[in-house]
Parts: structure tokens; sequence; C-alpha cells
């Protein structure tokens, strides 16, 4: 593959020069020496330009008034377009007690006042390309003398008149027009637009944008159009009405000189291929009866070409071989003459199901929560189609833990790969289960049969924490409960708690007390009724310790014969950070593994369903925050950082009834 827009290097690298949308495919490298040979696959994605379709306009409004600036974006469908708005080069700010709101396809400035104007540009963003365009808004005062002032220095251009056309050619003609009125604000621009009768009569497009400075200027044709031109006036003001109409020219025709874009070929069905391509623009026919030779033979063959002439931008081969390349091009011909020919593109006729499975599916290097997988792969024949992966099915079959009932959703995993010895790792597990796997290999529509069924055990790893963790306390006793936890991950050992005594913000000597397994609650003896503890309970296996589940012990209080303790169940580090939104209206609060085991979360609520029960300084150790909705208390760790306390205070640390 080498020439037109391809380039090959000596070291083996492929450039393709100024992308289409027919280089879109799969590209093999073949490296071989006496020794052997290798390959390698690499697929290219082609992706539509983003533009801008319909851009800002400059704007001259008085204070006070609403200004949109538009910003319509077309742009590649499979990518996820950002839209940003900047004033003089500097982000703007948009939010509910804003002025400036935006949409999906413009922006709108309210009570706009002076200090608004200046350049505002939208930028249009993929992550592979992006557009911009910009406009000027000019506020004026609007008082008796601004107005006055304005009414003679800021008015939109009168529309030129007196077109006239000259120095005629085949493929162009000189337009000279006398400019109107500027009506005080310097023109900056003149667009001609054209109309031609054969294939849009009525309907004006923009033909050039010339600098205002002129009114001479040579106008580039295509073949066999009639045209007819007309121009508009631009100042920072607007738009001038557009001139009256030129008299018509009609140039000559000749055979087309622009190839249709876009040819591929790809099989709706195994036994076809289906070549499409783009139509040319009526402006590029050059001449009449536009009809396309649209030609095609099996790649690496030496048949004759087959080709058929249409008028369509789609042609359908029947009676093909499943999944083989053709070699595909297309040239336009018009009354005139032929175009030149396009360069030659592969397309492929459709894909069927794979026919072969991988074998000898095996795993290797088993610990809690991953595993190696290995196996033989298929011949690449027997994919019949583009190789996309292979598919890993597996699922939970049981725990190891007697009675413990658990989730068997299948789940998949791909891998993509066309080692000669393939291999992957499977993460993710529940420790201390039973898995069950098999592989298939499928191409862009299919999957194929299935490979062998493997058992695998994970091992055990660090328990969850325990299901529940309870306080009652009593005038002179702390009586704690609680239960193993959801998921065991292995065979529980034991349990460890750690508790110290809480003066304010002083902490006691922690002490750690040790429990088997069969043991799920302990009473500790009060010096005092005033006394409180702060407690850290941990399941325990062979592994280790698993997640902590803390709580601390309420104040004492004479009403009733006892209290139960508030919890919340927390990670190492607890609630990890709190944040209010702009504008005040939602909180977000981010825990390391909030309302269940080995899960990390990232809560976002109205500010509305927020409450704090106590306040930062009357807390000793933790600020006990609640959510509406949630059982357990979210608890702040008084050891952290308030960036802003006053405004905690009266936001996300206020009581509230919920």
């Amino acid at each position: 593959m080498d020439g037109g827009h391809y380039k090959l290097y000596n070291n083996g690298t492929l450039e393709i020069k100024q992308a289409r949308p027919e280089d879109q495919g799969t590209y093999t490298c073949v490296a071989s020496n006496i020794l052997g040979k290798m390959e390698n696959q690499v697929r290219l994605e082609v992706k539509e330009g983003t533009r801008i379709v319909r851009a800002p306009e400059h704007v001259t409004e008085s204070r006070g008034s609403t200004v949109r600036f538009d910003c319509r974006v077309k742009h590649d469908p499979s990518l996820p377009a950002t839209v940003t708005w900047l004033k003089d080069d500097k982000p703007l700010s948009f939010g509910w007690i804003s002025r400036f709101k935006k949409d999906d396809e413009s922006m709108t400035i309210h009570n706009v006042n002076p200090e608004d104007g200046g350049t505002y540009t939208c930028i249009a963003k993929t992550e592979i390309d992006e557009d911009s365009a910009s406009a000027r808004l000019t506020v004026t005062e609007d008082d008796i003398s601004s107005a006055s002032n304005r009414s003679a220095s800021a008015g939109r251009p009168d529309p030129p008149q007196d077109l006239e056309l000259s120095d005629p050619s085949a493929r162009s003609v000189r337009l000279t027009w006398v400019p109107g009125n500027e009506n005080n604000s310097p023109v900056t621009h003149f667009l001609v637009q054209f109309e031609e009768d054969r294939w849009e009569p009525g309907r004006w497009q923009n033909q050039s944008l010339f600098d205002g400075n002129l009114n001479s200027v040579n106008l580039q044709l295509s073949p066999f159009v009639n045209y007819q031109f007309r121009v508009i006036a631009i100042n920072a003001v607007g738009q001038s009405q557009p001139s009256l109409s030129s008299a018509r020219y009609q140039t000559s025709g000749a055979p087309p000189d622009v190839l249709p874009s876009g040819l591929k070929g790809w099989g709706s069905k195994k036994n076809n291929m289906e070549i499409t391509w783009q139509a040319l623009q009526n402006t590029e026919r050059n001449g009449p009866n536009l009809r396309y030779v649209v030609s095609w033979r099996r790649k690496d063959s030496e048949d004759e070409w087959s080709n058929i002439t249409t008028t369509r931008t789609k042609h359908v081969v029947h009676n093909t071989d499943t999944y083989v390349p053709y070699e595909i091009k297309i040239q336009a011909v018009n009354d005139f003459g032929r175009s030149p020919e396009s360069n030659i593109v592969i397309g492929y006729s459709g894909e069927d199901k794979p026919s072969a499975a991988p074998t000898e599916l095996r795993v290797s290097k088993i610990n809690s929560t991953k595993v190696n997988v290995h196996w033989v792969p298929v011949d690449p024949s027997t994919v019949n189609g583009e190789f996309k992966e292979y598919k890993l099915y597996y699922w939970r079959e049981a725990s190891l833990i007697k009675g413990l009932k658990v989730n068997k959703t299948k789940l998949h995993k791909g891998f993509f790969t066309t080692a000669e010895h393939p291999s992957g790792i499977l993460t993710e597990l529940f420790p201390y289960s039973k898995y069950k796997m098999y592989m298939v290999v499928a191409n862009r529509e299919y999957e194929g049969p299935q490979s062998n069924t493997v058992e695998f055990n994970t091992k055990e790893g660090e328990p969850g924490a325990p299901k529940y963790f309870r306080i009652l306390r009593h005038t002179d006793v702390v009586h704690l409960k609680w239960d193993k936890p959801l998921e065991p991950n292995g065979v529980l050992i034991g349990y460890t708690l750690q508790y110290h005594t809480v003066n304010g913000t002083q902490a006691g000597e922690r002490k750690v007390q040790s429990f088997p397994p069969n043991v799920t609650e302990y009473t500790i003896n009060l010096p005092n009724r005033f006394t409180r503890f702060k407690f850290y309970l941990t399941a325990r296996t062979q592994v280790g310790s698993g997640e902590v589940y803390a709580l601390e012990s309420p104040h004492f209080t004479n009403e009733g014969g006892g209290i139960v303790g508030v919890a919340i169940l927390f990670s190492r580090r607890s609630v990890s950070r709190v944040i209010l939104h702009k504008g005040g209206g939602k909180v977000t609060v981010s825990t390391q593994s909030p309302l269940g085991p080995l899960r990390a979360h990232h809560l976002t609520v109205p500010l509305s369903q927020v409450t704090c029960h106590a306040h930062r300084q009357e807390s000793p150790s933790f600020v006990p925050l609640k959510i509406k909705g949630y059982k357990f208390y979210f608890l702040l760790d008084k050891e952290g950082t308030l960036n802003n306390p006053k405004l905690f205070d009266i936001t996300v640390g206020a009581y509230r009834p919920l």
C-alpha cells in the first residue's frame, strides 16, 4: 500500500495524508524474514469534523436589553461534544443566579450593561478536534444623549448598489459594486451570495466574504451553473439588506473534477456487499446527466473488474463468499466526460457466525479477587468476519461459606489479542467463592461456539464490615452487640474491638479486646455515668482484619432506661469530602465505603435534605450529618479541615427538620 495519499516509510511506518471516510478499516502490518512471519492489526476510524454551522453575530444593544449569541454545532455522532464560552479569552461562568444562561445552541445575557461589552467566543470541542467562532457585543447607554449619538453613529449600513459583471472566463467573473452609506459605522466586510436556477432555484447561498475596503472582486465559479449575485455590507451594528441582484452569468460545462466521497463496502448479509458513497453537490456536477461508475473485484485475484453505471448512491453485490475483501473504486461521469478514478478502497462482504471455539481454557495464579486466564486461539479463517475480541463469560456459582446465598448473574469481559499464546487477567472477583467460566470468539456481528467450561475457587480475603454494630447504654454499663459480615470473604476466626474514652477533643488510651467468632456482644462497666467511648470493630479471617465499623456512645440522659447509640458504617477514612455546589442548592457527600461493604460512593442531594444534629463546636470527635432517606448518620471527623467554617455552619452544618 503505497502511492496516492498513502506513504510507506523504510522503517515500516504508514502515513495517510488527509484521511477520508473511505480510509476507515483494519490495517495489517506484516513483517517477515527467513525465520518466519508476524502480523499485527490496527483499526482506523475516521470521524466527521467538528464545526460550528451557525456562528454568533456582532450585536449592538442598549443597557438593560437581552442579548442572544447563537452557536449551533455539528459533530460526529459517536463523539460527545462540549461547548464552552469565553469573554475576551476568559471562561464565562453560568449559574442559576447568573445573568448568563446557555443551552445546546446559544448563550443569552439578560439585563446587559456596558461592562458586558467585549468579544464572546464559542468553542465546540470533542476529544479529537475543535472549532470556534467569535462575535462582538457593544452595549450603549440608554439616555437621551446616547440615544441621539447612537442614531447618528451606530446604524446598519445601506445595501450596495449598481452591481456589474466583467472579465468573464470559463471559471471566473469579476463583480463590482458601489458601497452604500456606512451610517457612521465603518463597513468591515462584504458578503457575496449567489443563486442558481437549475438545481435549487430561489435559494441564496454564501459565495465568499471579502474585506470592507474592496468593491471589486474576482469570483471563482463552478462549471455548468447559471449564476446571479448579490452583496451584503456588514459593520459593527449588523448586516445591511441584500443588494439588488446582478445579471445572470452562465458558465460552460466540463467533466466532473470532484470525486464522490465516503466510498466504502460492507456486508449487510453473509453473502453480499453493499457499496455506498456520498453524492456530489449540485454545483459539483459540472454538466448534465450525472452518473457514477462503480467498479469492484476480489482482492488479490486476477479477476476482471466488474462495474455498473448508476445515478443512485448505493449498489449491492450479491452471491459473495463470506467475509472476503474486495477492491472498490468509483468515478463520476456527465455528458462532458469522466472525472479521475478514485483511490482503491478495501471493502468486505458480510460476516457469519464464527465456526470454531477457543480451546484449552484454563486459569492460573488464583488469589482472592483475581485470576490469570489462558487459552488456545482459533484459526483466523474460522472467525468468518472482522475479529472483535475473545469474550469470557463468568459467574459466581457459590460461596465456600456454607449457607451463604450469592448472585449468579452471568458477567463477561472482552480480550482483544491476536497473540500466539494469549492470556488475560480477570479482576473484581469475590473472595472465597466458586466460579465457572467459558469463552467464545466474536466478530463484529456474531459470537462463536463455547469453549470448555472451567471451575475454580478464589482464596480467602479480608472480611467486610459487621452487618450491624449497636450500643445500648445504661447508667453504669455500655452494652455492645453486633452480627457477622454479609460477606465474610473467608472463614471468620474472630473479632477485634478497639475503644477509648472521649472527653471533648481529648482521646484516652486505646484498649484492644479480641473475641472468638461465636461471640457477638460485650459489656463495659462505666467509671461514671458521664464517661463516653469511641468504638472500632472489625471481623478477622486468616488473611487479616476487614473493614471498620465505628460508632460513638451517646451522652447520658435520664430519659428512659437506656439509649441506643447512633452508628455509621464507614471505611478507614469515613466521610472523605463534602462539597457545597455553586448557588447553594445541592450538596455532595463522598465516602470511601458509605452505604454498603466494598462499595465507594458519591451522594448528591438537595441542601434541604441535609441536617446536622449537633454543632461542630459541641461534638467531641465527629460531626453527625443526617441525610433524608438514609438510616445511618454520616460522620465528619473533626480532625479534617473546613475551608469555610462560617459557610458550613449556615448550610451543611445547620439544623433543619427533615
